[in-house]
């Protein structure tokens, strides 16, 4: 617009031949139509209604404006597609390897499986995460340590948890930690939550032996944190 407006004034002040003035106006015409066009051609997610947004989640809606305000300055397409996700997250991890832990932390708040997280799955996410109940955290907790989402925790996808955890935060920790600790933790965990000893670990399990366990209960509040 604002070429568009210097082309006019130009107009009005420079003496020009007629037909060199149109062509040239309309020149920049299409220019800027075309780029106002590749604008509108971005992703770009407007959120539903704080109102709507309030009523689903634990947050206020003043809340949810200051959090809305910090989404669209770190994504002003209304969305965060992996790698920025990322880029964002190691920023809180400066001393460790966040991306592994980055990469399934995304996918937890991908719950559609797009690609990409809008406002509205963040936020939801977060309020459990910071204001749900307890039987709420554990079914989110479960379903970021459920990689493959099939419905079952088996050892190894829990080892990549557990092992992307000790990358992020484990190497920087005071005494430092032996190499076999993520194994030795899962291991211990496996072995309480596989009820019927079957090589997977249920949501019905879960929440059992987490709920059942204090040892457990006070090691996930501790990954939590890093959520």
């Amino acid at each position: 617009m604002g070429a568009v407006m210097g082309t006019f004034s130009s107009l009005q002040t420079k003496q020009r031949r007629p037909s060199k003035d149109i062509a040239w106006w309309y020149y920049q015409y299409q220019r800027d139509k075309i780029e106002d066009e590749l604008e509108m051609t971005m992703v770009c997610h407007r959120p539903e209604g704080l109102e709507q947004l309030e009523a689903q989640t634990n947050f206020t809606k003043r809340e949810l404006q200051v959090l809305y305000r910090g989404f669209k300055n770190e994504c002003p397409s209304g969305v965060v597609n992996e790698e920025t996700f990322k880029q964002i997250y190691a920023q809180f991890f400066p001393h460790g390897d966040a991306s592994m832990y980055a990469h399934y932390l995304f996918h937890a708040f991908d719950t559609t499986q797009t690609g990409s997280v809008k406002f509205e799955d963040f936020v939801t996410a977060l309020s459990i995460l910071l204001r749900g109940t307890v039987h709420e955290k554990l079914r989110w907790t479960f379903n970021l340590y459920d990689i493959n989402k099939d419905g079952y925790i088996n050892k190894e996808e829990m080892m990549d948890i557990v092992k992307a955890i000790y990358d992020m935060m484990g190497k920087y920790t005071y005494p430092v930690l032996r190499e076999d600790t993520p194994r030795q933790h899962v291991d211990v965990f496996f072995q309480k939550m596989d009820k019927n000893k079957d090589g997977i670990v249920t949501l019905d399990e879960f929440l059992e032996s987490c709920q059942e366990d204090d040892n457990i209960m006070r090691s996930l509040q501790l990954f939590q944190n890093v959520m």
